[in-house]
């Protein structure tokens, strides 16, 4: 029987990097460019302005612009996406430093949740009738979130 062979401090290291890089490059760039994308998409078809003043009165509730309501479907979708969504934004001058700064604690307590419906939930045996209560817990959280960033940003 050959004698395991301990590891060392770099070869944790770099196990660690080659890890974080797989995700970063399958899971991470992949959501963050689709935002990039829909948002431009919506931007070109004049449809981030229509969502911008449907959803003006509820996201002003915040002190978001209307169109920050896409930041919070995009991270509903994906954390991922939610962050390029917000980049999106912040980078065509629609969000601000403290828009950002009232929706990243929203970003991460809602987000993702669809694919942790399927990833989490459903190979837990969770059964579908709860997916409500339990989204909504997450959105409402979200919301809280927002409303105590708004006092303090």
């Amino acid at each position: 029987m050959a004698a395991e062979q301990k590891k060392t401090l770099p070869d944790i290291f770099v196990e660690g990097a080659k890890k974080g890089w797989n995700v970063g490059i399958s899971s991470i760039i992949p959501n963050v460019l689709m935002a990039f994308v829909l948002i431009h998409a919506l931007r070109l078809s004049g449809l981030l302005d229509m969502l911008g003043v449907v959803f003006n009165p509820v996201m002003g509730l915040f002190g978001l612009p209307g169109q920050a309501v896409m930041v919070l479907v995009g991270a509903w979708m994906s954390m991922g996406g939610g962050v390029g969504v917000a980049a999106s934004l912040y980078a065509a001058k629609i969000l601000n430093p403290t828009h950002v700064t009232i929706l990243l604690p929203a970003i991460f307590l809602m987000g993702a949740q669809i694919q942790y419906m399927g990833r989490l939930l459903g190979t837990a045996g969770i059964q579908g009738r709860y997916y409500p209560m339990l989204f909504g817990i997450s959105i409402l959280n979200a919301i809280i979130s927002m409303i105590i960033m708004r006092i303090f940003a």
